[in-house]
């Protein structure tokens, strides 16, 4: 795609996942990739698998509901790669829980990694990227805060959060060059996925359930995303802030 090759960009989450599917289709484009994840031993294995292979990858532990953590990993990134330019904020975490069995621990937890984590990478990113006038963001939310989700009241309120926040911020920062738009995947086959599945009696039955009503017939899978994800963030899309595009084998329409 058109004006990736050589843009420095930051994965939240680029360690397992959609992230990594993410990272490794950057990678691929010709991106500079920083990495950052929890799970730094994982995020700093998959910067080596790249470079391997002949890209130019970062990894980086970072928790992001930590706002100076954050600071510190991008200032990093920034020292080795240069001044980032793409920004892609994929982590997240849930478990299915009926909201009236939730407890505000459960909340916290929730909204800190799903609503919290994401404004605190776009007040330390999108700030420099302000500053620059250039960037480009794209949001990681879900179906859930489209249209809902029994089990996940908290989570779908994050994602909800997250679409909202990315049309305000892209209004925000227009005449800046900044752009900010949404993806929103539907059940997706995860690592998290496979959590959110072990935490119920049903969760096996559930997965079932949702791939029936999919109309394209199976849960959505890691490498469903990068593409959209890439085009967002290269020129190709230069045109197009505030959206949100449901990536979910048509279980959600809008239009």
């Amino acid at each position: 795609m058109r004006g990736l090759k050589d843009r420095r960009v930051i994965i939240t989450g680029g360690a397992s996942g959609i992230g990594r599917a993410t990272a490794l289709r950057l990678a691929e484009e010709g991106c500079v990739v920083g990495i950052f994840d929890l799970n730094g031993k994982a995020a700093q294995e998959l910067a080596a698998e790249a470079k391997s292979a002949g890209r130019t990858v970062f990894g980086y532990a970072v928790d992001i509901t930590d706002r100076d953590a954050i600071e510190r990993a991008v200032d990093a990134f920034e020292a080795e790669a240069g001044p980032v330019e793409l920004l892609a904020n994929v982590a997240g975490w849930d478990l299915p829980v009926p909201f009236l069995d939730t407890d505000r621990a459960f909340w916290d937890k929730v909204i800190q990694i799903n609503l919290y984590g994401p404004l605190n990478m776009h007040h330390v990113v999108v700030k420099r990227m302000a500053e620059r006038r250039f960037g480009r963001v794209v949001n990681i939310a879900s179906d859930a805060g489209r249209v809902g989700s029994s089990g996940e009241a908290v989570y779908s309120a994050c994602k909800g959060g997250i679409i909202a926040f990315t049309k305000t911020v892209a209004r925000e920062l227009a005449r800046s060059g900044v752009v900010l738009n949404v993806v929103a995947p539907g059940p997706t086959d995860t690592p998290l996925f496979d959590g959110f599945k072990a935490a119920s009696p049903t969760g096996g039955k559930i997965a079932e359930g949702l791939a029936r009503a999919i109309p394209l017939g199976r849960l959505g899978d890691p490498s469903d995303y990068p593409g959209m994800i890439a085009f967002l963030l290269s020129d190709d899309a230069a045109f197009i802030t505030g959206q949100t595009i449901s990536v979910s084998g048509g279980l959600t329409m809008h239009g």
